[in-house]
C-alpha cells in the first residue's frame, strides 16, 4: 500500500498491458489443451461470452455463438425488446453523425420494452436449439427473469454497471438478490464488480457466476464519467480470490468471468491466466460481418436519459464471427482466431485445461507493449495496428 498523502493510502493496480505471462519448462501440443468450461450448467467448449449489447447481439449472433462453442447474452432492455423490426432502428442508429447520436439513442430507448418480444426473442433462439441466456437491469430482475424463464430462457444475468448486495435507496425497494435466486428455477449469474469484498458477498446469494469489470469496455465512458473502476488484471485477480476462499468456506465453486478491456487474443490469455474461468467480449465480436451494429459498437449505458456513460464507436467489419471465434485468422493483430490464440499461449506455458492456466507465472512487464516493437508502432502493423 503506497502513500497519497499523509491521510490517504492507494493500492498500486495493473491492466492486461502492465503483465506478462512466463512460459513453463514444459510445453504441450495445442491440439492436446482442453479449453471447456462449464458456466452454471451450461457447457462451452469456448470459454468465451458475448456480451449484452445491441450492437453485438440479436438471435442471430446468440445462434452463432453458441454454435461456435460459447453463448450470447440478449440484453432484455434493447431494441430486440423494444421493437418488432429492431434492424430499421439499428440502421437509424449506425447511420447518424457522431454529434446527434447520443440524442437519438436517448429517443430510442424511450419505447418501452414489450413482454411478448421478450417471449419471442428467447424462442427464436431456442428453436434453432440454441442457449438462450438473457440479461436484465436489477430494477426489473424479478419480472423479466420470470418472463424469460416460462420462455425457455436456459439462464438470467442481472447486470449493471456497478452491483453490490446492499443498495440504499430512499425512493424505491432495493434488490433482494438471494430472493430472486431462490424464486427462479433458471441459474443466474450477476455483474459487474471488481472488489474482492463485492465478489465474495455477491457469491452468498445463491448465484452461479460472478462478471468481473467496471468501466473497461471499448465503447464504455464510466470511468471518465464517473472516474469508477479497477484495472483489469488485478480486478479479476481479487475476484478470483474471493472465489478460491468462497470455494474454502463452501465448497461450492462460482466461475468468474472477465469482463470488458478485452480487445485481443493476448487479452484472453492474460485474463483467464489471472483468474477468469470465461471471458465477455463485445467490441471483438461487433467487428464481425453478421454483427447487428453493423460498423459501430454502443456502450449499455449510452442511452442513459440524464447522463449517459457511452460512446458510439467505428469498428468496421473484418471477418465472420467464425473467423473471430475460431480462425482461421486473416490479421496478424490478434483480433481473430481466439480460442486458437488461447490454446496456443497455454500450450507454450504447459498448462492443459483452464483451471492449470489459472495458475501460471505471470509478471509485472511495464514495457511489454513497447519493447523491440519501434517499427510496429511506427509503422501502424501487428500490435500496433489502427
Amino acid at each position: 500500500m503506497e502513500s497519497l498523502s499523509k491521510y490517504k493510502k492507494a493500492r498500486r493496480v495493473y491492466g492486461f498491458d502492465e503483465i506478462a505471462l512466463v512460459p513453463n519448462k514444459t510445453t504441450i501440443d495445442p491440439d492436446d489443451i482442453d479449453i471447456k468450461v462449464e458456466i452454471g450448467g451450461l457447457k462451452l467448449s469456448t470459454p468465451i461470452i458475448a456480451s449484452a449489447m445491441d450492437g453485438v447481439i440479436n438471435p442471430k449472433t446468440a445462434i452463432l455463438m453458441d454454435q461456435l462453442g460459447g453463448f450470447g447474452v440478449l440484453n432484455l432492455h434493447g431494441v430486440q425488446t423494444r421493437y418488432e423490426n429492431p434492424d430499421k432502428i439499428l440502421d437509424k442508429i449506425a447511420s447518424v453523425s457522431n454529434t446527434e447520436y447520443v440524442e437519438l439513442m436517448q429517443k430510442v430507448y424511450q419505447e418501452p420494452v414489450k413482454e411478448e418480444l421478450i417471449t419471442k426473442r428467447i424462442k427464436e433462439i431456442k428453436a434453432a436449439g440454441a442457449k438462450a441466456v438473457v440479461s436484465t437491469n436489477p430494477a426489473d430482475a424479478a419480472k423479466f427473469g420470470k418472463i424469460a424463464e416460462e420462455a425457455g430462457a436456459d439462464a438470467l444475468l442481472i447486470q449493471i454497471t456497478v452491483v453490490s448486495v446492499d443498495h440504499i435507496s430512499s425512493n424505491y425497494e432495493s434488490l433482494n438478490l438471494p430472493a430472486i435466486v431462490k424464486s427462479l428455477n433458471i441459474p443466474v449469474m450477476v455483474g459487474n464488480c471488481s472488489t474482492y469484498d463485492i465478489a465474495k458477498s455477491l457469491m452468498q446469494t445463491g448465484i452461479v457466476a460472478v462478471f468481473v469489470g467496471v468501466g473497461p469496455g471499448a465503447a464504455c465512458t464510466s470511468r471518465g464519467v464517473l472516474g469508477i473502476g479497477v484495472p483489469m488484471a488485478t480486478a479479476i485477480a481479487d475476484c478470483a480470490a474471493a472465489a478460491k476462499d468462497h470455494l474454502d468456506d463452501t465448497g461450492n465453486y462460482i466461475p468468474i468471468i472477465a469482463d470488458g478491456g478485452i480487445v485481443t487474443g493476448g487479452d484472453i490469455c492474460k485474463a483467464i491466466a489471472c483468474g477468469a474461468d470465461a471471458v465477455m467480449i463485445g467490441s471483438p465480436i461487433a467487428k464481425c460481418n453478421e454483427s447487428p451494429g453493423g460498423d459501430y459498437h454502443w456502450g449499455m449505458a449510452t442511452p442513459n436519459a440524464t447522463l449517459p456513460r457511452g460512446t458510439r464507436i467505428k469498428v468496421g467489419s473484418i471477418g465472420s464471427l467464425e473467423s473471430i471465434i475460431k480462425g482461421p485468422a486473416k490479421y496478424d493483430d490478434g483480433t481473430q482466431n481466439f480460442s486458437g490464440a488461447l490454446k496456443t499461449s497455454m500450450g507454450t506455458l504447459g498448462a492443459k485445461n483452464i483451471k492449470e492456466m489459472q495458475n501460471v507465472e505471470i509478471v509485472i512487464a511495464p514495457s511489454l507493449q513497447t519493447e523491440g516493437k519501434v517499427y510496429q508502432k511506427a509503422q501502424q502493423l501487428g500490435m500496433y495496428h489502427s
